[in-house]
């Protein structure tokens, strides 16, 4: 492929900041999915393109994505999260992961994952789970409605049924082991004040502990925009506390925050390859 000279430069740029560092942290944000084939639910058009249903209806992604949804029209509330909980059981992680692990592998301090993501792919694409922060927690957990109590659990027992042009759930709807209400996703939703941080907490705590042992990390920051802006904010709070550099890769909100980071205009996967091949053939096995 061949790249104009800017482009060309701020590739090798990003490499350079890469083989300089002794640890990597990826910032993942819903981006990072787009190119395994996730829907991208970027504006109501996106999101109501990938359920009719919803857009018939009238319901924005605000709308389902909320505790409210689950006690107004839990059929629906569950469709859509059954939906989704199978999407990404089924979609296999993009080539981009497989990149990223290995050049943590090749630093002296390793990597670890700061995502907004539910989608689990981190631990599908085989990085440490000890490694991985999951600010908005994960569609592969449930907890109580109510809850009860602090209890978040495995949905690995849960196989949804679900009717993709009604967005309904046809199966039994999962309950609490405890309480027997209805059960919902271990995620953080829109106005939501009943989540459960059992599992992030220490995710958060081992991840702060980290950063205390580097001394030179690069933030590979994917497919974080600014309408939620969770992923931008850990980024800069990097670069600023812990002497960071900065490599965004977005192809449209990609400003970087001083001359010395990188911004990469497109998706992830063009940009991993891109910058995998200026590393060169010793950074492309970890036994390399």
């Amino acid at each position: 492929m061949t790249l104009e000279p800017n482009l060309r430069e701020l590739v090798e740029s990003a490499a350079r900041l890469i083989s300089q560092a002794d640890a990597l942290i990826i910032a993942a944000g819903a981006g990072m999915g787009v190119d395994s084939g996730l829907p991208d639910f970027r504006g109501v058009n996106g999101f109501w393109k990938a359920y009719p249903a919803l857009a018939r209806a009238k319901k924005s992604f605000e709308d389902i994505a909320s505790p409210e949804a689950f006690q107004d029209d839990p059929a629906t509330a569950r469709g859509f999260y059954g939906h989704r909980l199978k999407l990404h059981r089924d979609t296999p992680p993009h080539p981009g992961f497989e990149l990223l692990k290995i050049w943590g592998g090749k630093l002296d301090r390793g990597c670890c994952v700061f995502t907004s993501n539910i989608d689990g792919h981190f631990q599908a694409a085989g990085f440490s789970v000890n490694s991985i922060y999951e600010c908005h927690g994960s569609i592969h957990y449930l907890q109580c409605t109510k809850p009860c109590r602090s209890d978040v659990w495995s949905a690995d027992g849960f196989s949804p049924v679900v009717d993709e042009e009604a967005c309904r759930l046809l199966s039994e709807l999962p309950v609490c082991p405890h309480c027997r209400r209805l059960a919902r996703p271990n995620v953080m939703m829109f106005s939501d004040f009943e989540w459960l941080e059992e599992r992030a907490e220490p995710q958060s705590m081992r991840l702060k502990q980290w950063l205390s042992t580097v001394r030179r990390p690069v933030v590979v920051e994917i497919g974080a925009g600014t309408a939620i802006p969770s992923v931008r904010s850990f980024s800069h709070n990097v670069v600023r506390r812990h002497s960071g550099r900065l490599i965004r890769i977005n192809p449209r909100e990609f400003d970087v925050p001083t001359r010395d980071d990188v911004a990469l205009p497109m998706g992830s996967v063009e940009a991993l390859s891109l910058i995998a091949v200026a590393l060169g053939p010793s950074w492309a096995s970890q036994t390399a």
